[in-house]
C-alpha cells in the first residue's frame, strides 16, 4: 500500500514522539532530569492531537468513520489528562511519579498509535481532498495550535458513559 507524504509524517511523528519520551524516561533512571525534553516531547504531542482533531479527522467522520474517530478522539482526551499530570509532576520534581506517568503515557500512546495508524491513515488518501491534504501537510512542517487549545475529550466531557468507557 502507497502511504502519502501526510500519512507518513503523521506516523513520523508517533515515533519521534514516542522516542522523545523513552530518552526522557532512560536519563531519569540515569539520575539526570532534563524537563525540557519531556517539555517538548509533550508540545509536540498536543500539536499533533490539535492537527489530528482540526484537520484530519473532519473530514473522515463526515465521509462515514464516525465510531473510529469518536475513539481516537476519546483517546486523545486520556492522553491530554495524562500529559495534564506530567506537567504537575514535573512541577514538583516527583522523579519516582514521573516516570511512573510517562510509562502510562507511553502504554496509551502504543495502544492509540496501534489502532490510528491502520484504521485512521489509510483514509487521508480517501476522504481529504487534495486542498485537504496540502493543508495537513504544510501545517505538519509549520502549523501551530493556538495557544490554550485543548482537545475535545480532555476535561472527560462528550465521553462516553457506561461498561464500554469503563476500561
Amino acid at each position: 500500500m502507497h502511504k502519502s507524504a501526510p500519512y507518513v509524517a503523521l506516523e513520523h511523528d508517533h515515533r519521534e514522539i514516542d522516542r522523545a519520551i523513552e530518552d526522557f524516561v532512560g536519563k531519569l533512571r540515569a539520575g539526570v532530569l532534563e524537563t525540557e525534553v519531556l517539555t517538548r516531547a509533550l508540545e509536540k504531542l498536543r500539536r499533533h492531537i490539535y492537527l489530528e482533531e482540526v484537520i484530519v479527522f473532519p473530514p473522515i467522520r463526515e465521509a462515514g468513520m464516525v465510531m473510529p474517530i469518536f475513539v481516537m478522539m476519546r483517546e486523545h482526551g486520556q492522553l491530554w489528562r495524562t500529559m495534564d499530570t506530567l506537567d504537575g509532576l514535573l512541577a514538583a520534581s516527583d522523579t519516582d511519579r514521573i516516570e511512573a506517568a510517562c510509562g502510562v503515557l507511553l502504554d496509551q500512546l502504543h495502544e492509540h498509535n496501534s489502532k490510528e495508524e491502520p484504521i485512521v491513515y489509510p483514509h487521508i488518501d480517501i476522504d481529504l481532498t487534495a486542498h485537504m491534504r496540502a493543508e495537513l501537510t504544510r501545517f505538519v512542517e509549520t502549523g501551530r495550535a493556538p495557544e490554550g487549545w485543548v482537545c475535545r475529550h480532555a476535561s472527560g466531557v462528550g465521553a462516553m458513559s457506561g461498561p464500554a468507557d469503563e476500561n
